[in-house]
């Protein structure tokens, strides 16, 4: 266990900043998910207006490094991909 206050402090940060990364990660995935599911559906019009949401949660975690910037590159494209 840690013994300085620094150490103990920094434990309660990181614990803090993990759950609002899986909170961030899992929100991304939902996005992600419901689109993937309007364009097995056939309702690409729908998706087509998902798709800005979900560039944007793409880029926020991007952003904060939760996901890396080409792994939120790659897929843009891909997702974009599947709208045409």
């Amino acid at each position: 266990m840690p013994r300085t206050e620094s150490v103990k402090k920094a434990m309660r940060q990181s614990a803090k900043k993990r759950l609002v990364n899986i909170k961030r990660k899992t929100d991304l995935k939902a996005v992600i998910k419901n689109y993937k599911n309007l364009i097995a559906e056939g309702k690409k019009d729908e998706a087509i207006k998902l798709l800005p949401q979900v560039y944007k949660k793409l880029d926020k975690t991007a952003k904060v490094n939760v996901i890396k910037d080409n792994k939120a590159s790659r897929l843009k494209s891909r997702l974009s991909k599947m709208a045409k």
